[in-house]
């Protein structure tokens, strides 16, 4: 449920002189990033900042303030979160309770990922024909318990078959902005950007920072 604006909010900050009205905007976007838990769009980040400003140079100012920080700015599923960075993952998982926050995902699985992700909406006979081999239930159901496919139109054949797509807990998970930024080949590995990322999950909290750190 949408919350409504506080009518004695004050966006604009006319009283304050310049620079410390754009420092108090630049915090209230960090504000709202550390505490969301899931991507806030650009609409949404424009609502606590004065008529007319750029959102895009408030987060490109947050991103350089954050550059020597474990935590960065990455922009995921249309939107904003902040991230803890990929090289503090071992730190975390050796210090911070993840239990249950990574994708358990085997190499099946990850090539049945990869498959959706570039050939959706793709059914089972269609992830068949490409992978050569029958796709189960319970493998098609763990992608989708994890939120990272659903199901997408049926095929115009008979019986009509589902179909499957990516969500947008996938782009979250493998940090893209879009399917525009799937590799640019079809060897698409996301085990190879689960690792990188450390894979403890896309849902934890480190350093005392919210949001959606890369662990």
């Amino acid at each position: 449920m949408k919350t409504r604006p506080d009518p004695d909010f004050d966006r604009d900050l006319a009283a304050l002189p310049p620079a410390l009205r754009w420092r108090e905007w630049l915090r209230r976007i960090e504000a709202v990033l550390f505490a969301s838990a899931a991507p806030v769009a650009r609409e949404a980040l424009a609502r606590v900042v004065g008529q007319g400003v750029s959102v895009d140079l408030l987060l490109a100012d947050l991103a350089a303030g954050l550059a020597d920080r474990p935590c960065e700015v990455v922009q995921v599923a249309g939107g904003w979160m902040l991230r803890s960075r990929p090289a503090y993952a071992a730190a975390i998982r050796a210090a911070a309770d993840v239990a249950g926050q990574g994708l358990a995902l085997d190499e099946a699985d990850l090539a049945v990922l990869a498959a959706i992700a570039w050939h959706q909406p793709v059914s089972r006979d269609g992830l068949r024909d490409i992978l050569g081999n029958d796709i189960r239930r319970d493998l098609i159901q763990r992608l989708s318990g994890q939120g990272l496919i659903a199901t997408g139109p049926r095929e115009p054949r008979r019986g009509a078959p589902h179909t499957y797509v990516t969500t947008k807990g996938f782009l979250i998970a493998f940090g893209l902005g879009s399917l525009r930024d799937l590799p640019e080949s079809q060897d698409m590995d996301p085990a190879e950007e689960a690792t990188r990322r450390g894979d403890a999950g896309p849902k934890m909290v480190s350093e005392g920072q919210g949001g959606t750190p890369s662990v």
